[in-house]
């Protein structure tokens, strides 16, 4: 058993990354097999890439690989036509192989200290295969044409290993909107780049929204003369300032179609599938601010210039759909594949009910209610695309009102639609925002650059198993696979972009590549570090969200603070400073829960002894230390369900934190705030703070008015202050903290009345809305 042990842990030996131990064999996705073996084969200037010419696309992918290597280290291989006649040593061979339970996209690498042989069936399965191979190489093969190649290395070796593999859906995507905002034909080349190293095989393009019309339709110029152009964009979130605050700046960008052709060429290339999405019948402002006759009302239409859903849709006329089968048309011109996305997602069916015409459609058609006639619009779609050769995709809600014969089901609100259209043999991907929506913030929102709401760390993008259990094995082949979404509503440039989406993509990755059995998120975790040396030698601006620390903090019987401090397993020291400064390596290490007996903020980031892996300036958080923190307090009046009060939240010394447009650590009352705090024993005091959340969006405002009192036997109270406070302030939302002052005096217990205005004021937004107060810390000093 110990020579068993021993010769293991030769074969999985680690290597050094940052200071941290690695495993060798850092794949992501993990193949299916993988057996590690003892040696390297050493690729230097006397290494050939054997290739039988005679095999189509097979010297192209090995060129490209003796490209990689030639760049990054200064060797000239060459690609040469190799038989069993001429086979030299030091080889690299690529053997085609006529074992069918590889499938296309399946492979075999063996590599000796020798021989290095590649086998596959197809060249999808020889692509896949370098992709594996570039990462049992050093990082720097990788590197850019921009970068600067390390001309001094003479060798370099691949760990012998045994690989045999195939992924475990067919449809592994990644999906880019280029409409809310657009990016460039370079970066969506880049964007392939990785995910073909990370096995993706289908790009989810889409083009089309109301915020603009991102694609050249030659029959309807007004399309992106008109459609591609917004006169301005809202800053922030939707929710993020009462009024909303615009930007003032036009916007605009669209693909010629010669774009687009460059763009399938080139995922051609790498293997990649493109899928246009073209919203229909929602979504489809940017396309009636062009064409308005397209509407059930005349008009006129602008080009959205903030986010959410509209209830201008496309009307069911002969004129609407006459120009979607043109604008079909040329799509399917433009797109080789076999599908075609049409959105059918968010269409409200406000303008269809008011339309005198979709009413006398509906009877005419025999139709139940508006829900059917958005079924029979998809299905029309579906009748002309089918008639084409094509199939349609629709997000979920094209469920509602009975599904079309031949579509495809992207189920992104949640499983149940995934699972509904799987039961009725219609074949489905699965997205659902929970796991796959990559515009969700995967950090602290306070810290982490806006998104739209939501938390979505790494660890849960690689928990999801996208067949779900309750579906019959017969039922489960409708599972083609899973998508990330990454929506750009908050996204303007490509560094932010790829920070939201590396690494949970390569998560994701290994969710739809590798076999269920063989997946482990600590496994994964080991080999996380190598590859993200792959990403930092690309270039690629990737979140290190991995390495957070994570704070958990409780009030002590004392009325001090603790607080806890966590990372994951690749972490192996953690640094804090309580000054406010940013972590060093001179800084403090973290070994014990840290006491707080006055307010602090702690930062923290994690380390490899000196060297920093974390972001900087990451983490911090606030704790607030008072005569009241720990300290036992009743709510005369009862919070609401929606955000109670938990384990004497208020005086627990933490702070309440927003992210997107969720609200985190606050209590929320319908009506007043009544709290009295006994502090255990009397006490001189002379000042009171409270932290109120100001949300006008959610109709959650300041309190009109909030009034202290004090008293030493819990009956009888004294006022001490009463302070008019403006519910009607506007502005950006946030928590405000307001501090009432009084003469010192002695005093248990202390009594806080923060009164709601009742109504939530005019001039916000949602005027003589019921009104809320929220709050999520309270001080006594």
């Amino acid at each position: 058993m110990n020579r068993i042990l021993l010769v293991a842990a030769l074969l999985l030996r680690l290597i050094s990354v940052n200071g941290q131990s690695v495993e060798r064999y850092s794949l992501i996705p993990r193949p299916a097999q993988l057996e590690p073996r003892a040696g390297d084969f050493i690729i230097s200037r006397t290494t050939t890439i054997g290739v039988p010419f005679a095999q189509n696309g097979l010297k192209a992918i090995a060129d490209t690989l003796a490209s990689h290597i030639n760049r990054s280290t200064g060797l000239a291989l060459s690609v040469r036509n190799v038989t069993k006649m001429n086979q030299p040593d030091n080889l690299i061979e690529f053997a085609p192989s006529v074992d069918t339970t590889l499938g296309d996209e399946g492979y075999r690498i063996d590599a000796t200290d020798r021989l290095i042989t590649i086998e596959a069936t197809n060249p999808k399965g020889f692509f896949y295969a370098v992709q594996t191979l570039y990462q049992l190489l050093p990082p720097t093969v990788l590197a850019t044409s921009h970068a600067v190649p390390a001309t001094n290395l003479t060798t370099l070796s691949v760990p012998a290993c045994r690989i045999q593999d195939r992924p475990r859906y067919s449809y592994r995507g990644l999906h880019l909107d280029v409409s809310r905002h657009f990016f460039s034909v370079a970066f969506i080349k880049r964007y392939l780049d990785l995910m073909a190293l990370h096995k993706f095989n289908n790009f989810h393009w889409h083009l089309t929204d109301d915020q603009g019309w991102r694609i050249e339709i030659k029959k309807y110029p007004k399309l992106t003369q008109i459609g591609s152009q917004r006169r301005q964009t809202i800053v922030d979130h939707y929710d993020e300032y009462d009024p909303q605050v615009f930007d003032g700046k036009p916007y605009g960008g669209f693909y010629t179609q010669d774009d687009v052709r460059e763009v399938v060429r080139y995922a051609a290339s790498k293997h990649i599938n493109v899928v246009p999405e073209i919203e229909m019948p929602g979504h489809a402002q940017a396309a009636l601010a062009a064409y308005p006759e397209l509407a059930c009302a005349p008009g006129p239409y602008q080009v959205a210039t903030k986010w959410g859903v509209f209830n201008d849709v496309f009307c069911p006329t002969e004129k609407t759909f006459s120009f979607l089968q043109d604008v079909l048309t040329e799509v399917m011109g433009l797109f080789p594949g076999k599908y075609i996305h049409i959105g059918g997602d968010e269409c409200p069916k406000v303008a269809w009910r008011n339309s005198a015409f979709c009413q006398q459609l509906i009877k005419r058609e025999k139709l139940k209610n508006e829900n059917e006639l958005q079924s029979y619009f998809i299905t029309r779609i579906d009748k002309f695309v089918t008639s084409k050769g094509r199939r349609i995709i629709g997000w979920d809600e094209i469920l509602e009102g009975g599904i079309s014969p031949n579509a495809t089901v992207m189920s992104w609100r949640g499983t149940k639609g995934g699972i509904q259209a799987a039961k009725q043999r219609h074949d489905v991907i699965m997205t659902p925002g929970q796991f796959c929506y990559l515009d969700h913030y995967q950090g602290d929102p306070a810290q982490e650059p806006t998104a739209f709401g939501d938390y979505l760390p790494l660890s849960t993008v690689y928990a999801y198993n996208p067949t779900p259990s309750t579906l019959t094995p017969a039922e489960a082949t409708h599972i083609l696979g899973a998508q990330g979404n990454l929506w750009t509503e908050y996204i303007n440039n490509t560094d932010q972009l790829e920070y939201m989406i590396w690494p949970r993509a390569a998560a994701l990755a290994e969710v739809v590549w590798t076999p269920l059995n063989v997946k482990n998120y600590d496994d994964f975790s080991r080999r996380l570090p190598v590859h993200f040396e792959r990403l930092t030698t690309l270039n690629v601006n990737y979140a290190r969200t991995f390495y957070d620390v994570s704070f958990a903090a409780k009030p002590t019987a004392g009325g001090q603070v603790e607080v806890s401090l966590s990372a994951n397993t690749q972490v192996p020291t953690i640094r804090y400073t309580l000054d406010g400064s940013v972590p060093s390596g001179e800084s403090p290490r973290y070994e014990k829960p840290i006491i707080l007996d006055q307010s602090t903020t702690i930062r923290t980031a994690a380390f490899a002894d000196r060297q920093p892996l974390s972001q900087p300036a990451k983490v911090k958080n606030e704790y607030l230390v008072s005569k009241a923190t720990g300290k036992p307090y009743t709510l005369l009046n009862a919070p609401t369900r929606g955000r109670p009060d938990k384990n004497y939240s208020l005086t627990d010394g933490t702070t309440g934190g927003m992210g997107g447009y969720e609200v985190a650590g606050v209590v929320s009352f319908a009506n007043d705030i009544n709290a009295v705090i006994d502090l255990g024993q009397s006490q001189s005091v002379r000042s009171v703070r409270v932290g109120f959340l100001k949300y006008t969006a959610r109709n959650i405002c300041l309190p009109r008015q909030v009034a202290i009192a004090v008293s030493e036997d819990g009956k009888t109270f004294q006022s001490v202050s009463t302070t008019k406070t403006n519910a009607a302030e506007g502005g950006k939302r946030g928590f405000v903290r307001l501090s009432f002052d009084f003469t010192a005096t002695t005093a248990r217990y202390i009594r806080i009345v923060a009164y709601n205005v009742g109504r939530v004021p005019a001039g916000l937004r949602n005027p003589g809305k019921a009104a809320q107060l929220a709050v999520d810390e309270i001080e006594v000093h």
